[in-house]
């Protein structure tokens, strides 16, 4: 799963396709709204992977279904070379140095205390 950010701002995604091919299509598929945008990135090839830059409308807290297909046209006519799940978000996640998406993030607030209680006995 790749996580993007809602910012109209470039972003990079890092692939490893089943081709290798610098004229590429985009598509993401909202799974809310099933709405689909195509889109023309740019693409450098860096040793086994490629790098696709483009920049994405998206919403934050959605998912969407990537696909990249292997040149420009017609979609029908195209092949998949790769696929993937898209996540949007705000938060900054690094499985590197263990941070990691959480959907209580600054909305849990732990209270300290004791835990005293008291029980009242009536006869």
């Amino acid at each position: 799963m790749k996580y993007l950010k809602p910012t109209a701002d470039n972003q990079t995604l890092f692939i490893i396709p089943r081709v290798y091919a610098t004229n590429l299509t985009l598509t993401l598929r909202d799974d809310s709204t099933n709405n689909t945008v195509t889109i023309i990135p740019s693409v450098i090839s860096n040793r086994n992977y490629l790098e696709v830059t483009s920049s994405f409308n998206l919403v934050e807290g959605r998912f969407y279904d990537l696909k990249i297909y292997n040149g420009q046209g017609d979609l029908s006519t195209l092949n998949v070379i790769y696929r993937d799940k898209v996540f949007c978000t705000v938060q900054d996640t690094d499985q590197s140095n263990n941070e990691y998406y959480t959907v209580n993030k600054s909305v849990y607030k732990e209270e300290s205390g004791n835990n005293d209680y008291i029980i009242l006995w009536r006869n």
